[in-house]
């Protein structure tokens, strides 16, 4: 592929959603299994302050950017500003369907924390690493129908939501980094972007697997079974990692681009079905 960057014709907009504050969910909400609600309500809980983080990560570059860049980064941050609206909601039913998430927030901050404590750009590279693990979720969400096919359906269209949008504004963090660093020899800006996504992936991989041991155990679940459960959910069935395995690996290739996979078609017809849900 020759794609290096945004489709000129990309249009970034924020949808209106707002899911019910007062919805009933039962507590294994995710097809009443105790391991993808785990991971999912996990993934929530990193979702607030890790989209504050990517905002500010952005926004400090965006200055010296042309301009229908910097109007792309206005739209991400008013999309990334509605989903951490709509998952401080839902992180508050996850609390309301019996979990405390107290010892899970900490463990998210402490992480967060962290990224927060390294340079600005490579905050900033953090932030594209993670933004191409957002996007391959959201691909894998919208295009495999049986992994929210039981979900309530208040629940199912806040993710399929967030998903359209992830993939819309995928490469607006992408595009800005490559702007910021555009003065490095092009085996650096691989070399640089590859490193970020590989401590990420060690960063955000633990993250979620930390904080859904944690949500397991009020579940009961402990120990070699609550393991097993997650590989099993990430890897085997449905296997979640196993489904976004190939788009991950591509970050790792000297010429990648986010549109050189072009999945507009696949929000169009997910937009379709969060119309009709509405």
């Amino acid at each position: 592929m020759t794609v290096q960057t945004s489709p000129a014709d990309l249009t970034i907009t924020a949808r209106p959603l707002h899911i019910d504050r007062e919805a009933k969910t039962p507590r294994w909400w995710l097809n009443g299994d105790p391991y993808g609600t785990a991971v999912m309500n996990a993934l929530s809980l990193t979702f607030p302050d890790g989209e504050r983080f990517f905002i500010q990560a952005v926004r400090r570059f965006e200055a010296d950017c042309p301009t229908a860049l910097r109007a792309q980064v206005r739209a991400f941050v008013q999309q990334e500003g509605a989903h951490t609206r709509e998952h401080i909601a839902f992180n508050a039913l996850t609390e309301r369907s019996g979990y405390d998430v107290t010892e899970a927030m900490a463990f998210v901050d402490a992480r967060i924390g962290l990224a927060r404590s390294r340079p600005a750009i490579a905050q900033l590279a953090a932030t594209v690493a993670l933004e191409h693990f957002t996007a391959a979720f959201a691909h894998a969400l919208l295009s495999r129908p049986e992994l929210l096919k039981d979900a309530p359906a208040e629940l199912a269209r806040l993710w399929r939501w967030h998903s359209i949008e992830e993939i819309e504004h995928k490469a607006v963090a992408y595009d800005v980094f490559m702007h910021a660093i555009a003065g490095l020899s092009p085996f650096k800006r691989w070399a640089f972007r590859r490193r970020a996504m590989f401590l990420s992936t060690l960063l955000f991989t633990k993250t979620v697997r930390v904080t859904a041991l944690m949500l397991l155990k009020q579940d009961g679940i402990t120990g070699l079974r609550a393991h097993w459960g997650l590989f099993r959910w990430l890897w085997l069935t449905p296997g979640l990692y196993r489904m976004i395995l190939g788009d991950y690996l591509t970050f790792y290739r000297p010429g990648f681009h986010p549109w050189q996979t072009d999945d507009r078609a696949l929000i169009a017809e997910a937009e379709v079905g969060l119309a009709m849900a509405a």
